[in-house]
């Protein structure tokens, strides 16, 4: 069996950023491994023991037992709490174990999806012993690959793949959280439209409403009387929604129209990804 049609975007767009992060972090020497990257508290090394970790959960294979430490900064939740489990236990591998194991993985992970003939809305383990439909999973899965994918690559002065089929669903996932970041977290006023402007490798023009009972909508239809307008490229969309960035720090990349409080309010919750 193949993989189900409805699935075979997230498969193509995992298989081609997940062999990306290979081909970046294979040539790297021990030291490079503890670069920071622009993911908080975690190194290039901490990067790829996420990847290995999660791919490892998607096969089944029980989670570490391990002891986090107390002093892990960036650890504010259970769910950070969760995922820094697979990342720190892999804290002292060194570049060849690394190597080896995501190599491993990539292929027993490419091997299980050949051959993946569970229906789309099958329920699978998600983060803190949750459910969710290997749909979901694997379009989550495809979504942080690809962010990932990014980190290294601006860690390690290689970029790339910014149009790649990763940055599409990755673009999707995003796009979904932006009524919620107008609406309930910037507080847009009821009959009010927010335009987002992106151009680059991944242009798209998307207009946020925010109806009379203040719940928000997205379309792609223009607005002809937008409460603000927000123009920037792919690559700082990508850094801001991620949390990779502060604002303050891309503002030459950033252009408003109209409302700037509201445009302020608006970036301030940008950042989406737990």
């Amino acid at each position: 069996m193949t993989v189900h049609p409805s699935l075979q975007t997230y498969a193509d767009a995992w298989t081609h950023s997940v062999e990306s992060i290979a081909e970046l972090v294979q040539p790297l020497v021990e030291g490079e491994w503890n670069r920071p990257t622009p993911c908080p508290g975690w190194s290039v090394r901490d990067v790829v023991s996420h990847v290995i970790g999660m791919e490892c959960e998607m096969l089944g294979d029980p989670r570490p037992i391990h002891t986090l430490p107390r002093d892990l900064y960036h650890v504010r939740s259970e769910f950070a709490r969760y995922m820094e489990m697979q990342v720190d236990v892999r804290r002292h591998h060194t570049a060849p174990e690394m190597t080896s194991e995501l190599e491993y993985t990539i292929i027993r992970r490419a091997r299980q999806l050949r051959n993946e003939s569970r229906s789309p809305d099958t329920m699978v383990r998600a983060p803190l012993g949750a459910e969710q439909t290997l749909e979901l999973a694997m379009r989550m899965r495809a979504f942080d690959i690809w962010v990932h994918e990014q980190d290294l690559r601006t860690t390690l002065g290689q970029p790339g793949s910014l149009d790649s089929p990763g940055a599409y669903v990755t673009r999707d996932v995003l796009l979904e959280a932006l009524p919620k970041v107008v609406a309930k977290g910037a507080g847009a006023p009821a009959n009010s439209a927010v335009v987002f402007d992106v151009h680059g490798p991944v242009e798209f023009l998307r207009t946020v409403r925010v109806d009379a009972d203040g719940r928000g909508s997205i379309d792609g239809s223009p607005s002809l009387g937008p409460l603000a307008t927000l123009a920037m490229d792919w690559e700082t969309y990508v850094r801001l929604a991620c949390g990779r960035v502060r604002p303050n720090a891309v503002q030459d990349r950033l252009k408003v129209d109209g409302d700037t409080e509201m445009a302020e309010a608006i970036l301030r919750e940008f950042a989406v990804t737990p």
